[in-house]
């Protein structure tokens, strides 16, 4: 039995979830997730819900906090499944390991994964509420009753850019290179979101986390040669 599985499988006091409960906790931070998705993660082998004797699955709070670390982790470093798996592996194990370019979460991640409200969110960041204001209408940040860790970093970069006299509204045509390429990544897929399977909804899922990394990999060289131009 796994780690996570004996933890929540031996936590009485607090009620195990459905699917349809751990999606509404998880889906405001992370909106693509789906049943499919759940029960992909599962046959990965990197959660492991408690089974009912009609074998529904019942997740813990630390199948969800381990849920909300996978996600992260692939929406934040766009990590393939298979090292995220290996990570959380020796997470287990009791070691400490890093993931590919040093990042290391640790184990305390499994349970302090935080949110902000508006206000916290605010706090937090050290920016107006007119920054905020600004950053929702160009697209930037989406307008939500909480926000996660991304939200805060993207703030407290904008508070940054201000002081260097750029404001959301010059970023408008970053939302309009992300949905370029999005309609890439959408082009890859064609293959798979043809299949109507859960499996294959759920492998589409991974691929595009993926290709969006090497994406990220190809933007980031080109603005590092354009930066090189600049200085010399």
């Amino acid at each position: 039995m796994s780690p996570v599985s004996a933890a929540a499988k031996s936590s009485h006091a607090a009620p195990l979830l459905s699917i349809g409960q751990v999606l509404a906790r998880l889906t405001p931070e992370f909106p693509d997730l789906t049943p499919s998705k759940l029960r992909f993660l599962e046959e990965q082998r990197l959660v492991f819900p408690a089974r009912t004797e009609s074998g529904y699955r019942k997740f813990g709070a630390s199948d969800v906090e381990r849920l909300r670390l996978i996600l992260s982790t692939q929406r934040d470093h766009y990590l393939p499944l298979k090292v995220i798996r290996t990570y959380l592996e020796e997470l287990d194990a009791g070691l400490s390991p890093t993931l590919p370019g040093g990042a290391t979460l640790g184990p305390t991640m499994l349970t302090t994964t935080r949110r902000f409200s508006r206000e916290e969110l605010l706090r937090e960041a050290a920016a107006s509420t007119t920054l905020l204001h600004d950053a929702i209408s160009a697209s930037i940040i989406l307008p939500a009753d909480h926000y996660g860790e991304e939200a805060l970093s993207v703030l407290k970069a904008l508070v940054e850019l201000q002081r260097s006299g750029i404001e959301p509204r010059h970023l408008r045509g970053f939302r309009g290179a992300a949905e370029r390429e999005l309609g890439l990544i959408e082009s890859a897929l064609v293959p798979l979101s043809r299949r109507k399977d859960a499996s294959s909804r759920a492998k589409a899922s991974e691929m595009a986390v993926e290709i969006a990394g090497q994406l990220e990999v190809v933007r980031g060289s080109l603005i590092r040669s354009a930066l090189g131009r600049l200085v010399t």
